[in-house]
């Protein structure tokens, strides 16, 4: 990386972190009107970009806010912030807002929209958490009914996975009138007699780029797999279980409500996966997969 890590991009302007301000009185701040995504890069190379930018139009369309950008600009504008940063691997957030206005519930008339990207680096998974996986535990689903949409407004979300960490747990995996839906800040899988199922888009659930790929890659090498709903008696007895998010990747639960999944190892379908995805980051790397 090079010295300038601290880069930004707000309202048009890529300028130091330290020197970027927003207004006190920004719908994101004050009602957390707004929405977001996460990209990762691998080798300065953004990760399925298409399918970011396509999940950000369909946000931005759930809350009624017009893309100020069109995607061949998002592409030229995150690039560079990357070039900025230094290139290998990043974590890029891009967030936007309804603008600042005076507090009013009603949407304000003729605002333009915040627009704001920042990068960090991207730290890679914990060697330890590979092999031996992570702990979780099952709440109730107690979020909104728009799930779908990547709304900054992540209160419910930090609540749940709280409580996960206070007791000693890396996430919670979410269970809304008797349906299982996905974790607090990662999409879910579960994986029995050698077939993957995952719970279907809709609104309960984030659709998650890195599920979407995941799925593809079971498809492209004859691993079976289901997009189907599931309740919690068929999660407690899988014989695996993941999580997946654009930024951990797949991690393997090894441990759900106190008790081990399968034999409390990541178990051969996830090694299976781990492969298989690894081998796609380093053809992103080499310009060989977007």
């Amino acid at each position: 990386m090079s010295k300038n890590t601290d880069i930004v991009y707000l309202n048009g302007k890529f300028l130091p972190q330290d020197q970027a301000f927003v207004p006190v009185m920004d719908r994101g701040f004050v009602f957390g009107d707004g929405v977001y995504e996460v990209i990762p890069t691998y080798g300065g190379r953004l990760f399925r970009l298409d399918e970011h930018l396509q999940r950000l139009d369909n946000s931005l369309s759930g809350i009624r806010l017009s893309n100020p950008m069109s995607h061949a600009e998002w592409t030229e504008t995150l690039k560079r912030l990357v070039s900025e940063n230094g290139g290998g691997e990043q974590s890029v957030y891009l967030q936007l807002t309804r603008g600042h206005a005076p507090r009013d519930h009603a949407f304000p008339q003729n605002t333009q929209p915040t627009v704001f990207i920042s990068s960090s680096p991207l730290k890679a998974v914990a060697e330890d958490l590979l092999q031996n996986g992570v702990a979780a535990i099952s709440l109730e689903d107690i979020r909104w009914k728009h799930c779908h949409i990547k709304a900054i407004a992540l209160l419910p979300n930090i609540l749940l996975r709280q409580q996960a960490i206070d007791v000693g747990a890396q996430e919670a995996i979410l269970i809304r009138d008797g349906v299982v839906t996905e974790g607090a800040a990662s999409n879910l899988f579960i994986v029995k007699d050698g077939v993957i199922k995952t719970p279907p888009k809709g609104p309960f659930l984030l659709p998650g780029i890195t599920r979407d790929l995941v799925l593809e890659l079971a498809e492209a090498n004859n691993i079976k797999y289901e997009e189907c709903s599931f309740g919690p008696e068929e999660l407690q007895h899988a014989d695996e279980v993941w999580l997946s998010s654009s930024t951990k990747e797949v991690l393997a639960v090894t441990k759900l409500d106190d008790r081990p999944v399968g034999n409390g190892q990541p178990g051969p379908v996830w090694q299976q996966m781990r492969k298989l995805y690894q081998a796609y980051k380093q053809a992103l790397i080499a310009g060989e997969a977007e």
